[in-house]
């Protein structure tokens, strides 16, 4: 019988360095079986859905109460499947509100596992760490500072580098990609990156939509606006894209690094398209939102200087940040047009976003690394197991 891998990712940006991981370890052992949590990327690499990915797309400690009875059903789901079919090991991908309940279940199946992308305890929520290090076999970092951090709290912990850094890529040059969308010649470019999810587009949709009028009164040219996310995080029905058109908007969807690569300043939730923009070194303006009660509770759970990761991987403020209240199309749009008419200020911060993609890359292609860790893994089992089969 062919050996399995239980791998789960809840998010858009887990889904990606899930599919690029089944792809490298699948070209170490052919043999494997993926099942698990997965969304579009994973499905095609071949992972088999027993959870689809999507229905745990929920930001918020107030507005994931609604999704609980849901999210609790795709749970049993996904253990029922790993009693069931008792894979080798687990590869557990960020959403941690939802993965590492299941790490707690899975190692009492006695089921190894790995987590790739650590929970940013070092953040907010330490209570969580006597849960990881009972459970989690080996924490895979992406950012170079948790090691450290982990290690000191007795979690096994292994820095591999940042998958974005190989992963994105443009689909052509900036040229070639402005007359693709048909931007006008000449036109300042700014991308409106309301985030991955509905809900967080929902909430961020109408403040952008009022900065993007502003901008067009302040603006010395006419800037060009495109809207880019993720396929169906806009719903078809949904009334944002009647505005979004009645603004001369232009809406991509499923072209954000084609998009960041044309643009001249970026408004980006922040989030992963915050490392994305810092990859293609496009300059930024970061914002984000929450429930306001969502807001109130975690407020007090944050330990940590600034919210953007760009920012922290620094050590030092290099982008704006305006979240929660401070999110206002004024406070938007003035700091867009700082970057869009003051050269040295947007290639000061180009500089400053290359160092912190310097730090995030490594020699080696971090899923690669990932896959050679899991595949050592898979070996020194295999081999225990045969010694005990002689025995």
């Amino acid at each position: 019988m062919a050996p399995k891998v239980l791998i789960s990712a809840g998010e858009a940006s887990g889904d990606l360095y899930a599919a690029g991981f089944v792809n490298a370890l699948r070209r170490r052992r052919p043999d494997l079986q993926f099942f698990g949590c997965a969304g579009p990327r994973m499905q095609k690499a071949g992972v088999r859905p027993i959870v689809d990915a999507h229905s745990l797309a929920v930001v918020g400690l107030v507005e994931v109460l609604a999704h609980i009875p849901r999210i609790y059903g795709e749970y049993r789901k996904l253990l029922d499947a790993a009693r069931r079919e008792r894979p080798e090991l687990a590869i557990l991908i960020d959403s941690p509100d939802f993965n590492l309940r299941v790490a707690r279940r899975l190692k009492k199946l006695g089921i190894p596992v790995f987590y790739l992308v650590a929970p940013q305890v070092w953040a907010w929520r330490k209570g969580r760490l006597p849960l990881m290090r009972r459970t989690i076999d080996r924490l895979l970092c992406i950012f170079p500072f948790e090691p450290e951090f982990f290690a000191r709290h007795g979690i096994d912990a292994v820095y591999i580098g940042h998958p974005l850094t190989r992963l994105v890529q443009p689909s052509a040059s900036r040229a070639e990609l402005r007359r693709r969308f048909g931007i006008p010649e000449g036109a300042p470019l700014i991308a409106l990156l309301p985030g991955s999810r509905t809900g967080e587009a929902a909430r961020h949709l109408p403040i952008l939509l009022e900065t993007v009028e502003r901008l067009r009164s302040l603006a010395k040219s006419s800037p060009h606006f495109v809207l880019a996310v993720p396929p169906g995080t806009i719903p078809i029905r949904s009334n944002f894209r009647e505005r979004i058109s009645s603004a001369s908007i232009q809406l991509l969807e499923g072209k954000t690094w084609d998009v960041l690569v044309c643009a001249d300043v970026a408004l980006a939730a922040s989030g992963t398209v915050t490392i994305e923009a810092c990859l293609l070194g496009t300059p930024m303006v970061t914002f984000y939102r929450v429930n306001k009660l969502s807001w109130w509770m975690g407020k007090a759970l944050v330990r940590v200087p600034f919210y953007s990761m760009v920012n922290l991987v620094a050590g030092r403020k290099i982008v704006s940040e305006f979240i929660q209240d401070q999110m206002t199309p004024e406070n938007l749009a003035r700091e867009t047009l700082a970057l869009l008419e003051n050269e040295a200020a947007s290639e000061g911060m180009r500089r400053d976003l290359a160092e912190v993609a310097e730090k995030l890359s490594g020699p080696d292609d971090p899923l690669e690394v990932a896959a050679a860790l899991i595949e050592n893994r898979l070996a020194e089992k295999q081999s225990k197991e045969e010694v005990v089969h002689v025995s």
